[in-house]
């Protein structure tokens, strides 16, 4: 049985549609809160890193940040089949060189995106059509670490592929409608009725594509 690794960074920031596909996947998940939990074991099959209200550069406020950056590293030094989402994304490209930093304007809703050329050969990202709109919602941006193979653009740089097994996406493939209104409840650069509207509109097809990424990622693991 494959083991994955669900690192996560509050309550409202987990596997959501993601560990649905790992069950009829017959996978065994293991949840594992960094901000309680420290290091995150190393023995596994693969990892998932989910997002979080925290921020690359708050390392004095959750010092665990370090020991995030040090566990990707490690994972990837070992080949470990890897998925980072929204602020796991901008852990991996900082564990690697890349810059994140504060957005001109946050981002919140579906926004177009396209594959580059390297994304549509990719075997995970690959799965997307080649242009389509994503689920973000963010106010840190990264940039491509050295040596990383662009795969997505949009507003922001939303995906990238580090050695032959480490994925990173700004965007949220994992969402589902409830967990998302959370995220926005009292703090939100959009009247929460518009994104929850949009959502309305959108969700079910995004879904489809958050299902195919999951089972092409669980397919290098």
């Amino acid at each position: 049985m494959t083991r994955v690794l669900a690192i996560v960074h509050g309550p409202d920031v987990g596997p959501e549609l993601f560990a649905e596909v790992l069950d009829e996947e017959g996978c065994e998940i293991v949840e594992w809160d960094i901000r309680l939990n420290g290091s995150p074991p190393v023995e596994i099959d693969a990892v998932l890193v989910f997002g979080g209200d925290q921020n690359v550069g708050e390392e004095l406020q959750h010092p665990w940040l370090h020991e995030e950056y040090e566990a990707l590293r490690l994972y990837v030094e070992r080949g470990t089949a890897l998925l980072g989402v929204c602020l796991g994304a901008q852990t991996l490209a900082h564990a690697f060189g890349g810059v994140v930093s504060r957005t001109e304007t946050p981002l919140a809703g579906f926004y177009a995106t396209e594959l580059t050329e390297a994304g549509v050969a990719d075997p995970v990202l690959g799965v997307l059509p080649p242009t389509f709109e994503a689920f973000n919602a963010n106010e840190y941006r990264f940039t491509i670490p050295p040596g990383a193979t662009e795969l997505a653009r949009g507003p922001v740089p939303q995906a990238f592929r580090f050695g032959e097994r480490a994925w990173a996406v700004q965007f949220h493939p994992e969402i589902r409608r409830a967990n998302v209104l959370t995220w926005f409840d009292g703090d939100s650069p959009r009247p929460v009725a518009e994104i929850a509207a949009e959502l309305d509109e959108k969700l079910a097809g995004w879904q489809e594509h958050g299902r195919r990424l999951c089972r092409a990622f669980l397919a290098q693991a």
